[in-house]
């Protein structure tokens, strides 16, 4: 039962430190829309997200106010559309009209997001796989509230370079296909490699096939709480700053638990999890960054991070679990570095670069998020970015992503602008030696030797 203290403590979290509910996201199966007319597929896919999407908003906003609690945004995952469009798309634009579908659907329920243009690839690529991924630059130009992501390794299988390959290219012409937004179309393409069936965040949100028909998935959020607890205690040991931020981590995770199971009832769709990641947003305050300095190190970047970060990201997954029976998604910490205010001072400072950033994604959550880079940048060279970070996802059994943005016309030492959660970034530099013999070669990484357990 939770008591009176609890309620005063978590108003003072929600009033004075941030505390929010990120996101509910509902998932919700598309396997039943799929048919070999395009017309009813997309037909099928509107009737099905109306059915069981149609109170999202409304339900979200009004356990907000019982609770008293923000939940930022309200969300949608579908199954991958590389599978659900398989009978009916013969070329990658009849892909781009099942995303406007999507799109106009997710605008008319008044979601924020809408996650699973999607495409899973570890292995090979079929061709309704490969149409879709070759139809991501013109569906992102054309839409506003798709998100997109395309897994190409796992720890079990490897890592699939010709998909690595050819998303360096995709990500090149979706910044070129939306050059006259700063390249947005790529802050809502994420590359994966283990991606989770169940995570409620964006861009790499999808509802996998072993889900149920709809599921409530939501993901909280409290940077802010855990900076002002380790604030009251600058000098504790390793032991206090670890309980610390573990019975937080607990507080914050009730709440989001206590959310999922109102927003479960009253929708009639069963509880998913709760992902307790510490997600940053671009309000002051709001930043994993400031947690890392409030453990002790200068700058995000000094030497220490990975250390701290790590014993951010362990903490917080073990108080997490103890609020929850039901904890997955992704979990722990994020280190966007567009949607984190601190992230991008570090960064502005020099004391945060591009490969100290891959070093901090061994520890953490996902991998290079939010990233913008120059736009001359090469297709193989980001192409190479995408097959390190899998590398390291494949190899540590974890989830990481690259999320970059070559911002067209844009070069280190300039900003640019992205808005809204999103955030804004500096450019940063990207190494200028050449992978493009590497990635040329065709293929599969194989799998790690310890992925060989049955």
């Amino acid at each position: 039962m939770i008591n009176i203290s609890e309620v005063i403590e978590t108003n003072k979290m929600v009033s004075e430190e941030n505390l929010d509910v990120l996101t509910i996201t509902m998932g919700i199966s598309l396997l039943d829309c799929a048919d070999a007319s395009l017309a009813k597929t997309c037909e099928a896919i509107r009737a099905k997200l109306l059915k069981y999407a149609r109170r999202l908003v409304p339900v979200g906003e009004e356990i907000s106010r019982e609770l008293g609690v923000p939940i930022v945004n309200k969300r949608i995952s579908v199954t991958p559309v590389a599978i659900v469009g398989a009978a009916c798309c013969k070329k990658p634009h009849d892909y781009v009209e099942i995303c406007k579908t999507l799109d106009e659907t997710a605008k008319e329920l008044g979601v924020n997001f809408l996650g699973g243009y999607s495409a899973i690839v570890p292995k090979g690529m079929t061709a309704a796989d490969e149409l879709l991924i070759r139809s991501i630059p013109e569906a992102m130009a054309a839409t506003e509230r798709i998100c997109s992501s395309i897994n190409v390794g796992s720890t079990k299988t490897g890592i699939n370079m010709d998909a690595v390959r050819l998303m360096g290219e995709i990500v090149k012409e979706t910044a070129q296909a939306t050059a006259e937004r700063d390249s947005l179309g790529c802050a809502k393409l994420v590359v994966l490699c283990n991606a989770p069936d169940d995570n409620p965040f964006m861009a790499g949100a999808f509802h996998g096939v072993s889900e149920a028909d709809a599921i409530i998935n939501v993901g909280v959020s409290g940077p802010g709480v855990v900076k002002a607890v380790l604030e009251r205690i600058p000098d504790a040991s390793f032991e206090v700053l670890c309980e610390t931020i573990k019975k937080t981590a607990f507080k914050i995770t009730r709440v989001g638990q206590l959310v999922a199971q109102k927003a479960a009832a009253e929708l009639g769709v069963p509880f998913g999890i709760i992902d307790l990641s510490l997600a940053p947003t671009p309000a002051v305050g709001d930043s994993v960054a400031d947690i890392l300095r409030a453990i002790g190190v200068e700058e995000p970047g000094a030497p220490g991070t990975t250390a701290a970060l790590a014993l951010l990201n362990d903490q917080v997954k073990k108080g997490g679990v103890m609020a929850s029976s039901y904890v997955g998604g992704l979990s722990g910490a994020f280190i966007p570095v567009s949607e984190d205010q601190g992230m991008i001072d570090a960064v502005n400072r020099g004391a945060l670069t591009i490969e100290k950033l891959e070093a901090m994604t061994c520890v953490c959550s996902v991998g290079l998020d939010m990233i913008a880079i120059p736009g001359d940048t090469p297709a193989s060279t980001i192409a190479g970015i995408i097959a390190d970070e899998a590398a390291i996802g494949m190899v540590n059994q974890k989830t990481t992503a690259v999320r970059v943005i070559p911002v067209v016309g844009k070069g280190v030492g300039e900003t640019v602008e992205f808005g809204g959660l999103l955030g804004h970034a500096p450019i940063m530099p990207v190494n200028g030696f050449s992978s493009a013999r590497f990635v040329a070669r065709t293929g599969r990484i194989p799998a790690p030797i310890h992925s060989f357990k049955n």
